[in-house]
């Protein structure tokens, strides 16, 4: 076992990011915002490389493993963002938005081996390149790292650590668990994903206000865009998950439904196919032809057509348009920020997210 780490990419830009457009963000307060925001990230990119390096060869190549292989760095994008309200780019604000980000890959190593997926940011998960036992240790690791970066931030940032932590578990354990009987499927997913993706994104929009000298009256506010854009970014996941790969990452459109996961489109599917035959139908072939399809049924003709008309039916279009529901709220929640760019920035961060395709 010795396969080579993905080639480390540079960190992605503000512009990138976000889609900002020369004329929306033109002015030179714009640019002197972006160019900090950018330099910002190339700090935490190092950071995290630097974290990431192990004398153990094992450990140094498992751990940079996924960081290498990309990714857009949302969670750390929005914490150098949002600490332009304070002091920007600080010190303390680097190193919470790499401990943010370990974080988060410390948990897509768990994830990837709890639900079997093949393949991560382009290259095939952690778990089919080293095997389970590794992977899990690796996301361990990575979880340690996370904290002892979050320890130099004192007590308040260990506190924030475990709290998200904490809710990381419990969403994983009840998406493991799935609804009980007495609840409503489609609302047990949503809690889901408010624990799973909306708490980190949440936690890396407060640290941007804890760590910069920002105004704390503005915690709950950002926590709480930061929340819902998380749940509207995971519903377009969703969405995202059913349309076929428009470059070389080796994604299979459907493989969270042909891993066995209760997407949102699959749930109101569900739903409707309790009063309407066609979507009753619709289920059965998904059931049939999708649900632990092999490999070499993927290509298949009743593979395709199944998952091409969930992508098209009313179920993935209610899902899309809860996902602008959520965003929706997401900005409305920004009401308390003061009217400049930082403000303006994220509400393009929340549109973004919604318009999306990959």
């Amino acid at each position: 076992m010795n396969p080579s780490v993905p080639v480390a990419r540079r960190a992605p830009s503000l512009r990138a990011s976000l889609g900002i457009g020369e004329r929306l963000f033109a002015t030179p307060a714009d640019r002197r915002f972006i160019a900090a925001v950018d330099d910002g990230l190339e700090l935490v990119e190092q950071g995290l490389e630097d974290a990431m390096r192990s004398a153990d060869t094992l450990a140094d190549t498992t751990s940079r493993y996924l960081l290498s292989a990309g990714g857009k760095r949302i969670r750390p994008t929005l914490t150098l963002l949002i600490a332009q309200l304070g002091d920007g780019v600080t010190d303390h604000v680097v190193k919470a938005a790499v401990s943010v980000e370990m974080t988060h890959l410390a948990s897509l190593y768990h994830d990837d081996v709890m639900d079997e997926a093949p393949v991560r940011r382009g290259v095939p998960a952690a778990h089919v390149t080293y095997g389970n036992n590794i992977a899990i240790l690796t996301g361990d690791l990575l979880f340690a790292r996370a904290s002892l970066i979050t320890a130099d931030l004192g007590p308040e940032g260990i506190r924030m650590q475990a709290e998200t932590f904490q809710r990381l578990c419990m969403g994983q354990l009840h998406e493991t668990t799935g609804p009980r009987p007495e609840d409503d499927p489609v609302e047990h997913y949503i809690h889901v994903l408010s624990d799973k993706t909306g708490s980190l994104i949440a936690t890396a929009a407060r640290a941007g206000v804890l760590f910069s000298g920002a105004d704390r009256s503005l915690l709950e506010a950002v926590g709480t865009f930061g929340e819902k854009v998380g749940v509207a970014f995971q519903l377009v996941d969703d969405v995202i998950d059913l349309a076929p790969a428009k470059d070389k990452t080796g994604k299979i459109a459907g493989n969270d439904l042909r891993a066995g996961v209760d997407t949102l489109p699959l749930l109101q599917l569900r739903r409707r196919a309790a009063s309407d035959e066609g979507a009753a139908a619709l289920l059965a072939r998904i059931e049939q032809d999708v649900r632990d399809a092999p490999d070499d049924a993927v290509h298949s003709d009743a593979y395709q057509s199944a998952v091409a008309e969930l992508r098209e039916h009313e179920a993935t279009l209610a899902t899309r348009a809860l996902a602008a529901s959520w965003a929706h709220e997401a900005v409305a929640a920004l009401a308390p920020l003061p009217d400049g760019t930082v403000k303006r920035a994220l509400t393009r961060f929340a549109e973004t997210v919604v318009d999306r395709s990959r």
